[in-house]
């Protein structure tokens, strides 16, 4: 296959690119053309462009495209078992019980600001951004419409905290692989990080908090929150022990233990506790995992709506997205688009500043059409190593202009697993949450921004001891 292949020339890889964008950016923002249907129509201009490169054979195009979606497919394993994990976490009282005690102790004034730190503790913990915002972004998406808060404004809160971790996390596999790809040292890249994370965090968690306080005054009234608290508690028994598949599965993946096998322990968990503590009908619990709904109805329509989510059935409208763009992304990857237009970018780059903001939107760019961050960030490693080298910069700073562009952007777009992944879970838009997460474009803003002004570039060291590159770690998704 690949000595059939043809390198695409610059212009052919802009007009490709070209197409593409506009289709995506009329149809989505101008036409309200179904984005399924856009990826359909951006495949074939993709194959049609690859065409002659492959010499008419279409065999090196589709293999491709498989290639495309086999880089991702613990993705989409991951993406089957959150909606089982939800759908679990539903019927055994778990959710219910988080938001239970949640409208007792957490007042709408603080709301914003302490979701933000307890998704990016859950998710420096567990290392998955994924996990964290399917099982507390879900919680507290129900608290937050319980309170009056726009969702918008809370996914972006979760979506930020969520990301924090993912980017920060020595467990998760965005961190490790931006540190492997870099050749650098785990905890070097994580070091370097926290120059342009760190203060970004505190500035967005000051954001929030002052964004929170004008829900101060429009808190709920006693009676409001007594009938959500007695809606719950009539639905489902409420105690701690039904926060024990939440705790099975922060205890797994803090331990290291693959994604995977720990998501399915906490289902396990999970549907144990709904058939034996909840009394749920383990047939009609069985069929929840696949289809969704929660134990009846509470009467109380945010509620209702919050508890009749989840299921393998609520997660196909993603799934069959994220297949449609990584594939898209196999043909404009195996075909060497992407890299045709960033060679040209490289020979352009003359200071500290054009080379980090070039590694940032580069990732941006491919996160665009490869669908996922993961190729973006093995892509990047690739392309701007020597770059930084030549020019006498630490290589850490690649890595972290790597997940600054990739990592953090790639759930801010529609189409990209992310993405896709984070609207279906919230329930919230991806253009109606972008704008409120803070973190994912403030921090490639601000690191662009110490980048003009010369504020942590590290000068790169002799090479003598520096070996040791990133531990491989379980896989956790996002």
């Amino acid at each position: 296959m690949e000595n059939n292949k043809t390198s695409p020339s610059f212009a052919q890889s802009a007009l490709t690119f070209g197409l593409i964008v506009a289709t995506i950016g009329i149809g989505l923002f101008i036409l309200k053309i179904s984005l399924h249907s856009l990826m359909l129509v951006c495949l074939v201009i993709a194959t049609f462009s690859a065409w002659r490169l492959a010499g008419g054979d279409f065999t090196s195009i589709r293999n491709a495209m498989n290639d495309g979606i086999s880089r991702a497919f613990g993705a989409i394993y991951i993406f089957i078992l959150i909606g089982v994990l939800v759908a679990a976490f539903i019927q055994s009282g778990t959710v219910a019980t988080l938001i239970y005690y949640g409208l007792e102790f957490i007042s709408p004034a603080v709301f914003l600001p302490a979701g933000l730190i307890l998704c990016a503790f859950m998710s420096v913990a567990t290392g998955t951004s994924w996990g964290t915002v399917g099982t507390a972004g879900v919680v507290l998406i129900g608290m937050g419409g319980a309170m009056d808060i726009p969702l918008a404004i809370v996914a972006g809160v979760v979506v930020s905290g969520a990301c924090f971790g993912d980017k920060m996390s020595p467990v998760s596999d965005t961190t490790n692989l931006a540190a492997m790809s870099s050749e650098v040292d785990l905890y070097k890249h994580i070091r370097s990080m926290t120059y342009t994370t760190g203060p970004t965090f505190l500035i967005v968690l000051v954001i929030y908090a002052v964004i929170g306080m004008q829900f101060a005054d429009n808190a709920m009234s006693v009676d409001r929150v007594n009938a959500m608290i007695e809606a719950l508690d009539n639905t489902y028994a409420i105690n701690l022990f039904c926060l024990l598949p939440f705790i099975v599965m922060i205890a797994l993946t803090a331990a290291k233990v693959s994604a995977e096998p720990a998501m399915v322990a906490a289902a396990a968990t999970a549907v144990i506790l709904a058939i034996f503590m909840q009394g749920a009908d383990p047939v009609a619990v069985m069929n929840a995992l696949y289809s969704g709904g929660g134990k009846g109805s509470t009467g109380i329509e945010a509620l209702d709506g919050l508890l009749g989510r989840g299921g393998i059935s609520s997660m196909m409208w993603t799934l069959s997205l994220a297949l449609m763009a990584l594939a898209l992304g196999g043909i404009l990857y195996g075909f060497g688009f992407l890299q045709s237009l960033i060679s040209v970018v490289l020979i352009r780059i003359k200071s500290a500043f054009s080379l980090v903001t070039s590694t940032i939107v580069t990732c941006l760019v491919g996160n665009m059409t490869m669908g996922e961050a993961y190729m973006s960030i093995i892509l990047g490693g690739q392309l701007f190593g020597t770059a930084y080298d030549e020019k006498g910069i630490d290589r850490s700073v690649m890595s972290r202009s790597l997940e600054e562009g990739a990592t953090l952007t790639t759930v801010l777009i529609p189409w990209t697993t992310g993405g896709a992944f984070f609207a279906a879970t919230l329930g919230v838009n991806v253009l109606d949450y972008a704008p409120w997460a803070l973190l994912n474009w403030m921090n490639p803003i601000i690191a662009i921004l110490f980048a003009l002004f010369g504020l942590f570039i590290f000068k790169a060291k002799p090479k003598k001891e520096e070996t040791t590159t990133a531990k491989a770690v379980p896989a956790s998704a996002g």
